[in-house]
């Protein structure tokens, strides 16, 4: 299993959360975040802004979908201009439902 996190721009998060819903990824968890990345922030005349609004998907799939799940990511969320986001990959060893305690997706 791998964890994907995506950090993206809040205006592309309806089109992706729809896009990955209708290839069949509709467990996910997303959450409003605010950070920076290489650019270290975004400078607009006078005014510098350190830290950036972003919404943070995260999301657990088998291993053979990850590279589908990161490739619809990148389409839908993709601007072509700096602050696009960025994706991460993690192996998950195992994962359990709290109410049953059943090990597995």
């Amino acid at each position: 299993m791998k964890m994907v996190r995506a950090f993206i721009r809040p205006e592309k998060e309806q089109e992706v959360v729809l896009a990955l819903e209708g290839a069949g990824f509709g467990s996910l968890t997303k959450m409003p975040v605010f950070g920076r990345g290489k650019q270290k922030g975004l400078q607009v005349g006078p005014i510098y802004y350190d830290e950036l609004p972003k919404t943070l998907l995260m999301l657990v799939v088998d291993d053979g979908a990850a590279e589908q799940v990161v490739d619809l990511i990148e389409d839908k969320a993709r601007t072509g201009f700096i602050g696009d986001g960025k994706i991460f990959l993690s192996d998950i060893e195992q994962a359990y439902t709290i109410r049953t305690g059943e090990a597995g997706l």
